[in-house]
């Protein structure tokens, strides 16, 4: 066994150990963190596949971002995230025929897509992912690229525009008006007799 297969079965154990472990421990917070878990050794076996721009991505973007929103909200709202859980056993068998079927997949398609002879070719030491995928996209797919940066800003514009829509019955401030306010508009005095001591 080299010390590649080591490393992948490493990587692989801890992935699946994680991954288990997220749907299976009660604590939204705690789970959060074995997804983070999950994310770092999927980003190792991408590194393991020469693939360095998906696994700088994957910690970037998931770990750094995402899931800390995740836990910012879990946090805030203190979601009651157990009695959600409560009915996990009714859907175990079904969970379980299902991981069952996606195993089988997988081994399928490792046995018959990389044996033999086509397996693919060890790249030269000077190969860079990032630099070819950088090439197809600003070269071969530049006008798809354009296209869906255009409708992801096309789509953050109108989350922006749903959101911030004027509603009547909420109650906004407007900063110019508290500027310009004048001592008489909030202050009142108001005289009144003295009490007199019976």
């Amino acid at each position: 066994m080299t010390f590649e297969q080591i490393v992948f079965y490493f990587f692989a154990a801890v992935l699946v150990f994680a991954a288990g472990m997220v749907i299976t421990i009660r604590n939204p917070v705690k789970a959060a963190m074995f997804l983070v878990l999950a994310f770092f050794s999927a980003a190792g076996l991408w590194m393991l596949l020469e693939a360095e721009f998906l696994a700088i991505v994957l910690v970037l973007v998931y770990v750094g971002a995402v899931m800390v929103l995740f836990l910012f909200v879990v946090m805030m709202l203190d979601v009651n995230l157990v009695r959600l859980r409560e009915g996990f056993g009714e859907y175990l068998p079904f969970g379980g025929l299902v991981a069952v079927l996606m195993v089988a997949e997988m081994a399928v398609i490792l046995t018959v897509g990389f044996s033999g002879d086509r397996l693919p070719a060890p790249h030269p030491a000077n190969y860079s992912n990032t630099r070819e995928l950088g090439n197809l996209l600003y070269t071969v797919y530049a006008y798809p690229f354009e296209i869906a940066a255009v409708i992801l800003l096309a789509a953050i514009v109108a989350a922006i525009a749903l959101t911030l829509r004027r509603r009547p019955e909420t109650k906004y401030q407007n900063p110019a008006k508290q500027v310009r306010v004048q001592r008489s508009e909030r202050v009142r005095l108001v005289r009144m007799a003295a009490e007199k001591k019976s």
